[in-house]
C-alpha cells in the first residue's frame, strides 16, 4: 500500500523583496502564483494545506484548509512547517513554497523513491547546483525535533535537516523547476518563460 502524502504550500512570509505584496497572490500569467503551485502538486498528494499569516480569506478561496503559524511573529518557513506537521495524519508531508510555479510533476514520486532507497527520514530537492531547503518530503513525526530547533532560536532549515538522515534528490534534469519569484524583475522573466 502506498503511503499517504499531504502537502503544505508555504505562503506565510513577509515577501519584503516583492514590496510587501503577498507573494502567493501576486499574479503570474493571469493566475495567482500559488495557483501554479497547487496545479503542479495536486495530482501528487492526498490533501493540500496552505500556510498563510495574512489574507487568509483569499487563500481559503482555493478550497483548501488555511493554517496560520502557531508561533506568531513571522518566524520563517520552519514555523509554517511545524504548524502543518501538527495538522496532518499522513505518512509524509511535502513542503513547497508558494512562489515556485514550475515545480516538477514527478516531485513526490522521485523524493519518495529517494527516501525509500536510503531508508531516510526525509528528502530535500536539489536543482543540481544547490539544495532547495523549502522543498522537502518528510515524516510528520519530526515535528518535535523541528520545534525544539526553532524554540532554541535557530532559523536555518538546512542546519536542522543536517541533524537527520536526509537524502538529496537531484532534479538537475529540470533546472528551472525551483525557479522562484522574489522580485518584480524575476516575475517578468518567469512570465515570459511560461508563455513560450
Amino acid at each position: 500500500m502506498s503511503p499517504q502524502i499531504d502537502a503544505v504550500i508555504l505562503a506565510g512570509g513577509m515577501a519584503r523583496r516583492m514590496g510587501g505584496n503577498d507573494k502567493g497572490l501576486v499574479e503570474l500569467n493571469d493566475q495567482p502564483m500559488i495557483k501554479h503551485a497547487i496545479d503542479r502538486i495536486k495530482p501528487q498528494v492526498k490533501q493540500i494545506l496552505i500556510n498563510a499569516n495574512r489574507n487568509q480569506n483569499r487563500y481559503a478561496e482555493f478550497g483548501y484548509p488555511v493554517l496560520s503559524d502557531e508561533d506568531s511573529g513571522y518566524l520563517g518557513p520552519l514555523a509554517g512547517m511545524i504548524t502543518a506537521m501538527g495538522q496532518t495524519q499522513a505518512d509524509y508531508l511535502l513542503v513547497v513554497p508558494c512562489d515556485c510555479p514550475l515545480l516538477p510533476m514527478d516531485l513526490v514520486q522521485r523524493m519518495l523513491a529517494a527516501i525509500t532507497a536510503e531508508d531516510a527520514e526525509m528528502a530535500v530537492a536539489s536543482d543540481g547546483k544547490r539544495e532547495q531547503p523549502v522543498v522537502l518530503l518528510m515524516k510528520p513525526a519530526l515535528r518535535g525535533s523541528m520545534k525544539a530547533f526553532l524554540d532554541a532560536g535557530e532559523r536555518k532549515i538546512d542546519f536542522w535537516y543536517a541533524k537527520h538522515h536526509c537524502v538529496v534528490c537531484d532534479f538537475s534534469d529540470q533546472p528551472n523547476a525551483f525557479v522562484n519569484v522574489n522580485t518584480p524583475e524575476q516575475k517578468q522573466q518567469l512570465s515570459e518563460a511560461i508563455a513560450h
